[in-house]
């Protein structure tokens, strides 16, 4: 017996069968895409896209930052911070406050 997926799935038929490509280029290449990606308010990917005039998602993406943190970061963060190590969202609240100071710092860039 087969699977049905529900309807609301079927727009995601596209993205699934899309393949994430890399591209070995040279540092000068990559600061380029990335500062225009900078100065065009997209993501690296858009810019991308853009650059290869290919469509690209039209709704606005949430503007987030990304890290991964292991578990011994957390230990450390925790440490900094004086909190548990296992309240990641205190951990991560904090991690933003920290963010936040950075950028509003006379210099962000250290």
């Amino acid at each position: 017996m087969v699977a049905r997926k529900p309807a609301r799935w079927s727009g995601s038929d596209d993205a699934l069968r899309a393949v994430q490509v890399a591209f070995d280029v040279e540092q000068a290449v990559l600061d380029a895409v990335r500062t225009a990606a900078f100065h065009n308010n997209l993501s690296t990917s858009d810019q991308i896209r853009q650059l290869l005039k290919l469509s690209s998602a039209t709704r606005p993406k949430r503007p987030r930052l990304t890290v991964s943190l292991t578990s011994q970061d957390y230990e450390l963060l925790a440490g900094r911070y004086g909190l548990p190590a296992d309240d990641r969202l205190a951990i991560k609240e904090r991690v933003t406050q920290e963010l936040i100071r950075f950028a509003q710092s006379p210099d962000p860039h250290p």
